[in-house]
C-alpha cells in the first residue's frame, strides 16, 4: 500500500502503540485486499463486544489496547486525532448484557461485570458505548456517498443499501482500527464498479410484515456475497425503513451480503445496472410461506418472545404498545432496542404501556449475543429471520419465527 508521511509516522509508532497497532490490522487488511491505499472515513460502528463472542482474549486485547492510548489536547480543548482514541463518530455493537438493568433481567452476574470492563475498555477509546446494532437511530447517519468503517452485518446492509454510504462488510479488529485511526483500506464497496446488481430478484405477491426476512433469508442463500436487486410487487409507500432493516439483516445472515438495491425505493438502485443483469430468479408466496416455516424450530408457545433484531425503531415500539395496550402477556416478552429509542418510547407513553402489559424494553442487547441459554429459557418467539438463523447456532435453542400478534398469547 502506498502511505502518506503522516500514514508513515503512525504505522512506525510515533503517535504510540495504539495507533501503530491499529496501523499493522489496516495495512495487513489492505494488503489482503489488493487496496493501494487508505481513505478518510467519517464514521465508524465496531462489532465484537459482547463477552458470549470475545471472551477473555478479547476483552484483554480492548484492555490492553486502551491501556496505550493516552487523550492529547489541542489549543481549542478538542482531542487531538493522534491520541489513540476515535475522534470520529464512532458506536458500538450489542452487548451481552443490559448494562444497567442486567440484574433486574437475571443476567449471570459474573458475565455482566465482565461485559461492562468489555464497554468500559471501549469507551476509553473513544467508542460510543451505545450498544445498539442499529447505529443510524441514534444519530451516527453518515450521509450519501461517505466512506465508513461499519462491521455489524445488518448495519452494514443497512448503510450501504439505504443510506448509500460505503463500508465493506468489516470485522471487529479492523472496524476498531479504523475509528481509532480514522481511515480504512481503499478497495471493495468503496468503488462505483463494485456496487452494480449482480442477481435481479422479481417478487411475485406483495410482502406483509414478516414476509421481509423470509425473503431476505431465501435470497441470501442464493447469492452468497452478491449484490442483489428486488423488483417488489409491493407500492413504495408500503415498504417501511423496518422493512428494509430486516430485508438486510436476513440477506447478512444467511448470506454474506453488504449492498442490495430496491426498485424505485433505495438510492443507487437507478445505478445498479440491473438491465445488464443475466442472473434472475423469481420469489413466489409459495416460496416465501416454504421458508418462514423453514425458520422455525419449534411450534406452539414460545416461554420468551423477543423482538428488535436488529435494534427496534420508536415506530416498531409504538407498533407493539398498540398491539399489547389493555392486555395481559403470558409469554415473558422483551422488545431490544437502544438507551436512545427507550428514551423517546418512554416519553411517548410506549414504554409504559408495554410494561402494563407484562413486557420490557431491553437496552443495549439482544436475543442472539446474550447468553439467554444460561437463563432457564427454552424456546424463543423471534419476527427477525436473523435470530430465527442464529439462536439455534450460538445459543442451543429452539425458535419460532412468525408476526408479532402470532408469537404472543394473551391472558
Amino acid at each position: 500500500m502506498f502511505l502518506t508521511k503522516e500514514e508513515e509516522k503512525m504505522a512506525n509508532g510515533e503517535y504510540g502503540e495504539t495507533i501503530r497497532k491499529s496501523m499493522d490490522i489496516l495495512i495487513a487488511l489492505g494488503d489482503i485486499y489488493g487496496a493501494e491505499s487508505f481513505v478518510d472515513i467519517k464514521s465508524a460502528q465496531v462489532s465484537g463486544v459482547s463477552y458470549k463472542t470475545i471472551g477473555e482474549a478479547g476483552l484483554e486485547y480492548l484492555q490492553d489496547l486502551a491501556d496505550g492510548a493516552e487523550i492529547i489536547y489541542n489549543e481549542n480543548g478538542t482531542i487531538n486525532d493522534k491520541s489513540g482514541i476515535s475522534t470520529i463518530s464512532a458506536t458500538l455493537n450489542p452487548a451481552g448484557t443490559d448494562l444497567d438493568n442486567w440484574e433486574e433481567f437475571g443476567f449471570p452476574v459474573d458475565f455482566a461485570k465482565k461485559q461492562i470492563e468489555i464497554c468500559d475498555a471501549y469507551s476509553a477509546l473513544g467508542i460510543s458505548n451505545t450498544c445498539t446494532c442499529t447505529p443510524y437511530l441514534i444519530g451516527n447517519v453518515p450521509r450519501l456517498g461517505d466512506h465508513v468503517s461499519w462491521s455489524e452485518s445488518s448495519a452494514v446492509a443497512y448503510v450501504n443499501s439505504v443510506i448509500g454510504a460505503r463500508t465493506n462488510r468489516e470485522g471487529g479488529p479492523g472496524a476498531l482500527a479504523a475509528a481509532i485511526v480514522g481511515k480504512t483500506p481503499l478497495y471493495g464497496y468503496h468503488f462505483d464498479e463494485n456496487r452494480k446488481a449482480s442477481l435481479v430478484v422479481e417478487v411475485e405477491d406483495k410482502l406483509e410484515r414478516a414476509d421481509f426476512g423470509a425473503l431476505g433469508y431465501a435470497v441470501g442463500q442464493i447469492v452468497k456475497d452478491g449484490i442483489p436487486y428486488f423488483k417488489l410487487a409491493n407500492k413504495t409507500y408500503e415498504v417501511a425503513n423496518s422493512n428494509l432493516k430486516a430485508l438486510g439483516a436476513a440477506l447478512a445472515s444467511s448470506g454474506a451480503v453488504a449492498l442490495y438495491h430496491v426498485e424505485n425505493i433505495t438510492p443507487e438502485a437507478s445505478n445498479a445496472e440491473a438491465e445488464n443483469v443475466e442472473d434472475k430468479i423469481v420469489i413466489s408466496a409459495d416460496d416465501i410461506k416454504e421458508t418462514r416455516e423453514k425458520l422455525s424450530s419449534a411450534e406452539g408457545y414460545a416461554d420468551l418472545v423477543c423482538l428488535g433484531c436488529p435494534h427496534a425503531s420508536l415506530e416498531e415500539i409504538q407498533e407493539l404498545a398498540e398491539i399489547v395496550k389493555g392486555k395481559k402477556i403470558k409469554n415473558e416478552l422483551w422488545i431490544c432496542s437502544s438507551i436512545s429509542v427507550k428514551a423517546a418510547a418512554d416519553r411517548m407513553g410506549y414504554t409504559e404501556t408495554i410494561e402494563e402489559a407484562g413486557g420490557h424494553i431491553v437496552l443495549d442487547t439482544c436475543m442472539v449475543v446474550a447468553p439467554i441459554e444460561q437463563m432457564g429459557y427454552k424456546v424463543i418467539g423471534v419476527n427477525s429471520a436473523k435470530a430465527a438463523n442464529y439462536v439455534p447456532s450460538m445459543c442451543g435453542l429452539k425458535v419460532i419465527y412468525d408476526d408479532i400478534e402470532n408469537l404472543l398469547d394473551f391472558e
